[in-house]
């Protein structure tokens, strides 16, 4: 019970305000540093993001590729990145990123057994999206960001992202509980939803004027 409250308590964060996926607090990236901390905070202060790696670190340990798999993952969230930094539009990709959590997660608290092709296939499929999200923050930047900004984000991106689906598929597979993954995974299909529900609602209220 105390795991299932620690991590509902977590999940709880995602509607506070204050935490808008942007670590310089919406100044501009200007140096390799700045790249650096705004792509290691984006994926710590966007939570959808946040629990989409913690599954994958989950769905990474249950097929045995803890170290491996999560790469299939950062490949394509950088050509994402260059998707979004070359100003390519991707309809509904905020919908897809929420259905990426619900899928992931469910899949864990399933208990059922993974098999690697599938898993690493969501992987990539998702980390398309999730990198576009994470470009846009530097194609919308006033101004053209300079090739070692560019790098320093890539970097602190990947880093961050694959630090924490190691250490989350390390510390809640540790032991063989079986009951732990499972209701990480709950948690993370249910954060899906609820961004999930929160997208359908603002494109309901912009298609009726109210948004």
């Amino acid at each position: 019970m105390k795991k299932l409250t620690g991590l509902s308590a977590l999940a709880t964060l995602i509607a506070t305000p204050a935490l808008a996926h942007h670590p310089l607090a919406g100044a501009p990236m200007e140096t390799f540093t700045h790249g650096v901390l705004s792509g290691i905070g984006h994926p710590l202060l966007g939570f959808d993001h946040f629990f989409f790696v913690v599954a994958i670190g989950l769905a990474a340990a249950m097929i045995g590729r803890l170290s491996s798999a999560p790469l299939g993952y950062i490949g394509a969230m950088i050509v994402g990145v260059f998707v979004a930094y070359g100003g390519l539009s991707i309809p509904g990709a905020e919908l897809v990123i929420a259905a990426s959590l619900i899928v992931l997660g469910g899949l864990v608290a399933s208990g059922a057994a993974l098999h690697a092709p599938m898993v690493m296939a969501i992987f990539a499929a998702a980390g398309l999206f999730h990198g576009w999200a994470f470009g846009g923050s530097i194609a919308g930047q006033e101004g053209a960001i300079g090739g070692m900004v560019l790098i320093g984000y890539l970097l602190g991106l990947a880093v961050v992202q694959y630090a924490v689906a190691c250490a989350a598929g390390a510390l809640l597979v540790k032991g063989g509980d079986a009951l732990r993954p499972r209701l990480a995974g709950a948690v993370v299909a249910g954060v899906g939803a609820t961004f999930f529900l929160e997208n359908v609602e603002g494109i309901a209220f912009a298609a009726l004027g109210l948004g």
